[in-house]
């Protein structure tokens, strides 16, 4: 004995049949009517009860109690029970459906498994794959990116500046780009942070040590030692000529 195919788990909605005959109902009543006809769907015709027909609904009973007057006409109450013409033949049509598809399966897993399991076997298959309306969960979701943390002794503030700089540029960040930044600013003998922050200020794809060597320097000479430093360049760009060595004599010139 076959057994009896239970409906699809998607139910046809005819956008057109559907708003000719709603037009004249709230938007509470479209909730609760729709909510009728999926009830209907899954477990068959709603008893007459006004407490099941509410929990149905999810209204309070006194809402439902006005709302039933203007739903109830959609339906036939018969046999205590609430029908619906129109998802009466939608569940026919779909138990057929159901039908042919188990019958087909049998007849696929006869050729496959033989006789003895070719009815279990072609539930199993059939199940509800019928459904032409995937489940969302069913719906493979993609993978998302994983954002690096910013690397100990980086501020938050320096490290979301830097991302931000590096996608306006279409230039990834990796642990191998974290890595030759830091090979690069501990040979500056800089910290991290401030390599980065550098490469925010310049608007730098990367960072070298020597691109931050003279500024290095700079920082390690006294006022004095800048101050003689640059009376050396301004001497050198009047004569065109390297300053002297110590011992050498130096020609002097005004320097202003």
């Amino acid at each position: 004995m076959t057994q009896k195919a239970k409906p699809d788990i998607w139910m046809p909605i005819y956008i057109g049949d559907y708003l000719s005959d709603t037009s004249r109902l709230t938007t509470e009543q479209h909730g609760a009517y729709f909510l009728l006809l999926m009830d209907y769907w899954k477990n068959g015709p709603p008893p007459d009860d006004d407490q099941i027909l509410a929990q149905i609904t999810r209204l309070p009973i006194d809402a439902w109690s006005n709302a039933r007057s203007i739903l109830e006409p959609f339906f036939k109450v018969c046999n205590k029970q609430w029908t619906h013409k129109r998802v009466e033949k939608e569940l026919v049509s779909a138990q057929n459906r159901k039908e042919v598809a188990v019958q087909r399966g049998i007849k696929g897993a006869e050729a496959r498994w033989g006789k003895e399991n070719a009815s279990s076997n072609a539930q199993a298959l059939v199940g509800d794959s019928s459904s032409p309306s995937p489940s969302p969960s069913s719906i493979p979701k993609p993978t998302p990116k994983r954002k690096l943390l910013a690397p100990e002794g980086v501020s938050l503030e320096v490290w979301d500046s830097f991302l931000q700089q590096r996608q306006k540029q279409r230039a990834v960040v990796t642990e191998t780009v974290i890595k030759t930044i830091q090979k690069e600013a501990d040979l500056a003998g800089w910290p991290l942070e401030k390599a980065l922050a550098e490469i925010v200020a310049r608007g730098w794809r990367g960072f070298k040590a020597e691109w931050v060597k003279d500024k290095q320097e700079d920082k390690l000479l006294t006022f004095a030692e800048r101050d003689e430093l640059a009376k050396r360049k301004k001497w050198e760009e009047m004569t065109g000529r390297k300053w002297p060595e110590p011992g050498q004599p130096v020609e002097r010139l005004m320097i202003l």
